[in-house]
């Protein structure tokens, strides 16, 4: 067990950043206070509104888990709130977090209990019955890298104390949306899910309120097919729609060259309608809609109607469209969007993930994107980004000094999404400009970026990634911080002439030599070089990656996942993979062995390697197992450069861990961060002390301790980065 902590009283506090937004997931609306706002981002808990989203409170920060699914009002009493939890989309890169199950408040979010389903880990949706808040329908998706029993539809009538499993379809197959049919609530519609596609996902229907169902086919596509989503009419309840990922085969269409060039044969997806209560469908939308999707099916697949005119439709995928004309054609919602904090961004955020329409007047929208949450008041021509909500899904974090004061530094890092920051260490005040600013946007206003590092030799010049090895400076003093403008130098790394192409996995590890500013490490399926700060680049390593699976495996890659350079040696390097492999050199990359599972890790993607600033030989690795549903802490350490190994994991909670940082001051000082926050051990892992006051429950991602003033801050995947003053003065 993790042993009463001394620090009760040091607390964390938010920095931010805001403007940059985060993926919403999941958005409700008072039915009786319209500018009452619930939002749900994947992984940054539930945030409520009573002023339309200029404010927010976080509501669910204390609860066991942080990862949202659905939100539901209950329309007969709406101080009750459902809430699904985990994140919807299996992302075969990156993150998306299981739940645990179903919560319900009964105050409006003041307080929560749990209602079970603990093992559905996903869950599309939950839906209230309109005249009931304790009958209850749940689409859950079920594990995602495993297969268990708790997945399909389930329905409570007794407000969450008993579930019955009313559609259940294997232990592969789970549902992704279910929706009542507002003119009989007891007429149920289910899309199920086998994951990512396959022959069991489809319609289900049921009459008798999800006693028994049926599946539907007349006129939709056979064979396997991925995610549907579905709607009802309010105006016209027999009309449904389904927004499926269809894999059904296809030909581009000769006017198209860039979809001919594409070499795809599936629908993107594509929209089906029925006008008989489900019983018989028909595709509508002339309009090709590969763009919309491309190979984003599994992620998305929403459809939305006017609640006053069944032919105004919506369709949320990669980009969102419009259509009225009953899904026969569409086009793209407006981009004219103004933002409350300023920033950089010209359009509209990609991958959509819900959109509310305001029944009284759907004129007003709400839509939730990888970019945050926007309001519209012309049905999606013009758009206003409520940007204060401080949801970052960072992956890294670095602190840079400032050279004038001891005690002050930058943070900088890279988020999901939404590309590199960098900004003070300053608490977040409500209605003041928000202090970060952006490294750089890619042209859709977002784009994932990980390792940013400023250039320890030309003042104002910072490294950043993208995925699979994209790596670029930027001059944050040049004409633009956009990605693609003129102050953007690509030094992506490419073999020499004749070299097979080096593979990257998507989170590339990239470090600057802490003996030569002007040399860089990074990490594929081979460790490279360059020692002319990214104008050419040398492999020092033969080929080390695991055997890679695809984007559905354990394994996905094969590539390096973190590199290590050993600050007391400058030939001492160490690669971690997905595979749980460790190699070592000690001779600069003329040679390596390997010393991870060959002597004794399990078979767990590498989350961290750090070797020791204080002792030559001395090395932690952390490994997770989310790719298998595998939520156990993996830490350990060597004290001979990977011969032996110790678990250091006894005392810490069952979490994924996935930083492990030395103090730089003191030896005996680790910190570690986990899927339930930061812990601090005193004595090199023998005892661990949680380190949680005032960090809410979420997924801290990367760590750094700013050596002047002792300051440990924490990048967060869900809730931007926490500042921790005073620790050290506690700790003397």
């Amino acid at each position: 067990m993790v042993e009463s902590s001394p620090f009760r009283e040091v607390h964390w506090h938010p920095v931010g950043p805001r403007l940059q937004g985060g993926r919403i997931e999941a958005i409700a609306v008072h039915p009786e206070q319209p500018y009452t706002l619930y939002v749900g981002p994947g992984s940054g808990n539930l945030w409520k509104s009573t002023n339309d989203g200029l404010s927010w409170t976080p509501i669910f920060e204390d609860q066991p888990t942080f990862s949202i699914g659905s939100i539901a009002i209950a329309p007969s009493d709406p101080d009750v709130v459902w809430v699904g939890t985990g994140e919807t989309q299996p992302r075969h890169s990156g993150y998306s977090y299981a739940g645990m199950g179903v919560f319900v408040s009964r105050d409006g979010g003041a307080s929560w209990e749990h209602k079970g389903l603990s093992e559905t880990h996903h869950i599309g949706k939950v839906v209230v019955h309109p005249a009931d808040p304790d009958t209850v329908y749940v689409a859950a998706i079920g594990h995602f890298w495993s297969e268990n029993a708790e997945r399909g539809v389930f329905r409570t009538r007794d407000g969450g104390a008993h579930w019955d499993h009313v559609l259940a379809l294997g232990t592969d197959t789970g549902a992704v949306d279910v929706v009542l049919d507002p003119g009989d609530p007891d007429r149920v519609y289910a899309a199920a899910w086998q994951v990512p596609h396959g022959p069991d996902s489809g319609l289900h229907r049921s009459t008798d309120g999800g006693d028994t169902w049926e599946r539907l086919s007349s006129g939709l596509p056979e064979g396997a097919t991925g995610r549907a989503g579905l709607a009802v009419a309010h105006d016209r309840p027999g009309t449904v729609y389904a927004f499926v990922d269809d894999w059904s085969p296809w030909t581009p269409p000769e006017d198209d060259p860039e979809a001919a060039r594409s070499g795809r044969e599936i629908v993107g997806a594509a929209l089906y309608r029925s006008d008989d209560h489900g019983s018989t469908w028909r595709k509508v939308n002339q309009d090709d809609l590969y763009a919309t999707f491309t190979i984003y099916g599994w992620k998305f697949c929403d459809v939305r109607v006017n609640p006053q005119d069944a032919d105004e439709v919506f369709v949320l995928g990669n980009r969102a469209y419009h259509s009225t004309d009953g899904g026969k054609t569409f086009a793209r919602i407006g981009e004219d969007i103004l933002r409350l904090h300023d920033s950089k961004a010209e359009i509209m955020h990609l991958d959509h993930h819900d959109l509310w329409i305001d029944p009284a007047r759907p004129d007003r929208l709400l839509l939730g994107n990888d970019g945050g949450l926007f309001t519209s008041h012309d049905r999606g021509a013009t758009w206003l980004h409520l940007n204060t909500l401080p949801i970052g899904e960072f992956y890294f974090v670095h602190v840079e000094p400032d050279p004038d004061d001891s005690q002050a530094y930058t943070i900088f890092g890279g988020t999901q999404d939404n590309a590199a920051l960098y900004g003070p260490p300053t608490a977040i005040e409500p209605f003041r400009n928000d202090a970060w600013q952006h490294v750089f946007l890619d042209p859709w206003t977002g784009g994932d970026a990980f390792v940013t590092l400023p250039d320890p030799t030309r003042p104002g010049l910072v490294y950043y990634e993208h995925q699979h090895g994209a790596m670029r400076v930027m001059d944050l003093h040049g004409e633009s911080v956009q990605s693609w403008g003129p102050s953007a130098k690509g030094i992506r790394p490419r073999p020499p002439e004749g070299e097979a192409e080096w593979r990257f996995g998507w989170y590339t590890p990239f470090l600057i030599s802490h003996h030569d500013p002007k040399t860089l490490l990074a990490g594929g399926n081979k460790v490279v070089r360059s020692p002319d700060l990214g104008e050419t680049w040398q492999a020092i390593s033969p080929d080390l990656a695991d055997e890679g699976g695809g984007e559905r495996a354990v394994v996905p890659f094969g590539t390096i996942t973190m590199l290590a350079e050993s600050p007391l040696d400058a030939d001492v390097l160490y690669a971690g993979t997905e595979g749980g492999s460790v190699h070592a050199t000690t001779d600069g990359g003329a040679s390596w062995r390997e010393v991870g599972r060959s002597h004794g890790l399990p078979r767990k993607w590498i989350s961290r390697v750090v070797a020791s600033s204080h002792e030559q030989g001395r090395l932690y690795v952390a490994q997770h197992g989310l790719r298998e549903d595998d939520f156990a802490a993996y830490l350990w350490t060597s004290d001979n450069g990977g011969a032996s190994w110790r678990s250091l994991a006894g005392g810490l909670p069952a979490a994924s861990i996935h930083v492990v940082r030395e103090d730089p001051t003191d030896p005996d000082i680790l910190y570690v961060g986990t899927d339930l926050g930061v812990y601090l051990s005193p004595d090199r892992g023998e005892r661990w002390q949680a380190l949680c006051a005032g960090l809410p429950t979420t997924p801290v991602h990367d760590l750094a301790v700013h050596a002047g003033s002792g300051d440990v801050v924490a990048a967060t995947h869900g809730r931007s980065v926490f500042v921790l003053e005073g620790l050290r003065e506690r700790r003397e």
